[in-house]
């Protein structure tokens, strides 16, 4: 006996995908007639309910010539994160039905299918929705304005806007990322119109709260820029130009943990010798940490005592970066358009739920979490997460379509591209998918250059990726050809990009540090910058079709991956050959107009992308 179903097939589940609570969802399987069966059943089950599932009788529609075909209609009343297979009996016997990993049912050696229940009020921001993601590591992007002046001691400023940071441990064996190029907001600021060239609509900035290192993740106060950065004003600056050019600007919110030389912790005492939780027990922060032997022995993240973590269950803690006066509403009213949550698979249920609501007392104000893996059934510290049900996050930062681009370019294998995808459009609200951040490169990741050109570097310390930093001419150039392969994957499947500094001019990099340098102004490659300003104009000119429209896929083997982006009478199909030889391209039969690359005769030609217009 088989049983046929297919969830990425609206014949036989529909509509697809992530549906609003109260959708009547249509299911169909398909029984052969090699063997009598009893009544076949659909299965749900909630995600943590797995011994009581609800069981639904799938009744007989038709008779066709090999099969028959049984249906049901299934009415998920509340937001959940669900979970289904199909069953019957055969000869006394319980023959139970999961999915493959291209979502088609098999008997043995799969797992239950997803049905992603999401609240229908759950709305995100439209004004990123078909636009493109900046990320911008403050100190290495531009620096800006006047001279530094007094810039504190345990600092080093580079005197050059150039070169590699430090990466050596000094000779106690701590990195300290204490040397700054000494990039800043005036520097954004004055790189407005550069990066509207560019087709950016979003800046997202790593962080910019005074802090005590390069990186910033270790924030001393939350309502204070670095002073390095500049000031309140040039904040409101920026966002003010930002805005006036068509973009919005996204912090980098870091709440799960404050720096140990902080006015809130104060280990190192910059802050005065009895104020901060570590060195006064009547501080009112000390109930935000968790202290084991007060006061040398706390939780950190991650073990690294420099970064205590914080209890954001705690009131206080919880009023003080949600409240009225709290830190979310301090730089949203001097014009922060939303907030990236750093580690939010770390912060608990009721901070995301409270940020959440802080967010949306201004209206469309976009709420995006660093989440590594699918973020529609993550487990962290053995809890399910609801991230995407309606009452947390707007999107994620897309790691697992950016490792999938990646791969297929470096490797090939377009069909665990075309998983990846699938995947993510089948568990992900569709709301969601339409904020998604996707990134090739980020500050936590190699370039997208030296990841596909660049020698394997798992395991090798930071001498060894220090050695390579600059890749040999023959690699940069394979690598170069690659990124404008992967590139214009990232452009166009469903999401929207996220350009990270540097990469549209060539940098290159292993890991942290390396990641980070300084961006190379006056010394770009002129042939990359090019190809990124023509995708930016390409979305721009598309927006609302890649915003709102479907995605078909339409090819794919090792080296080729085809599909289609279709809003009204309006195609894109894009294709992507990152093999040696030419591919014959399936063309329609009305003539497309080539707006990238190149499609000659049918055929793309070895390790080239063509975007083809087709309008009716």
């Amino acid at each position: 006996m088989d049983l046929f179903f297919h969830a990425q097939d609206i014949t036989y589940k529909s509509p697809f995908g992530a549906v609003p609570a109260g959708t009547s969802i249509h299911f169909q399987v398909d029984l052969s007639k090699d063997g009598f069966c009893g009544q076949p059943q659909l299965l749900v089950c909630h995600h943590d309910q797995w011994d009581k599932p609800e069981r639904i009788p799938l009744k007989l529609q038709s008779i066709l010539p090999q099969v028959n075909r049984f249906g049901a209609v299934y009415t998920p009343e509340q937001p959940a994160l669900l979970f289904y297979r199909f069953s019957c009996t055969q000869e006394g016997k319980t023959v139970d039905f999961y999915s493959d990993s291209d979502g088609k049912a098999v008997l043995q050696g799969g797992r239950w299918w997803q049905l992603t229940v999401y609240d229908p009020a759950y709305q995100t921001p439209d004004f990123v929705k078909g636009g493109l993601y900046y990320q911008i590591f403050p100190d290495r992007f531009c620096r800006g304005g006047a001279p530094k002046q007094n810039v504190p001691a345990d600092r080093i400023l580079h005197p050059d806007f150039s070169g590699l940071p430090e990466f050596r441990p000094n000779a106690e064996g701590n990195i300290l990322n204490n040397d700054y190029f000494g990039g800043d907001l005036a520097g954004i600021t004055e790189k407005i119109p550069y990066l509207q060239g560019l087709g950016v609509t979003c800046l997202y900035l790593n962080p910019i709260f005074e802090a005590h290192s390069n990186h910033r993740y270790n924030t001393a106060d939350y309502k204070k820029i670095d002073p390095l950065l500049g000031t309140l004003s040039d904040f409101e600056h920026l966002c003010a130009t930002a805005h006036e050019a068509g973009m919005s600007v996204i912090l980098d919110g870091v709440f799960s943990h404050t720096g140990s030389d902080s006015v809130y912790f104060n280990r190192e005492g910059r802050y005065g010798e009895h104020t901060g939780a570590f060195r006064d027990p009547q501080s009112p922060y000390r109930p935000w940490y968790q202290f084991e032997q007060y006061p040398t022995q706390y939780r950190s993240w991650w073990g690294i005592d420099t970064l205590p973590n914080v209890n954001e269950e705690e009131p206080s803690y919880l009023d003080f970066i949600c409240g009225d006066d709290g830190v979310l509403e301090f730089w949203l009213r001097l014009g922060a358009d939303g907030f990236r949550l750093d580690v939010a698979d770390e912060l608990p249920d009721c901070f995301l739920d409270a940020v959440r609501r802080r967010l949306k007392k201004h209206g469309a104000r976009l709420l995006i979490g660093e989440v590594w893996e699918d973020a529609s059934n993550k487990i962290s510290y053995g809890q399910r997460r609801r991230y995407l049900l309606g009452s947390q996050l707007d999107g994620v930062m897309n790691y697992p379509l950016g490792s999938s681009i990646l791969a297929f370019v470096r490797n090939g294998g377009g069909q665990e591209l075309a998983r990846t995808v699938w995947t993510l459009m089948e568990n992900y609200p569709p709301q969601t998918v339409a904020v998604l951040m996707n990134s090739l490169s980020t500050h936590d990741i190699p370039r997208a250059i030296t990841a596909l050109a660049g020698e394997p570097f798992s395991g090798q310390d930071r001498e060894w990726q220090a050695a390579r930093h600059f890749l040999p001419p023959d690699r940069y150039q394979s690598g170069k050809k690659k990124l404008r392969l992967a590139s214009l994957l990232q452009y166009f499947l469903p999401g929207v990009p996220c350009l990270y500094y540097g990469d549209e001019a060539g940098l290159s990099g292993y890991r942290d540090p390396f990641n980070r340098c300084p961006y190379p102004w006056g010394q770009e490659d002129p042939e990359l910058l090019d190809w990124f300003r023509q995708l930016g104009a390409l979305r721009r000119a598309f927006s609302s079709l890649l915003a709102n429209g479907d995605y078909l896929p339409v090819l794919w083997n090792r080296d080729l991956f085809c599909f289609v982006r279709r809003q009204g009478n309006r195609t894109l199909l894009v294709a992507v050959n990152r093999g040696d030889e030419p591919c014959p391209l399936l063309l329609p039969q009305e003539p497309g107009r080539v707006l990238l690359g190149r499609a000659d005769g049918g055929q793309l030609a070895a390790e080239e992308g063509a975007i083809l217009l087709y309008e009716s």
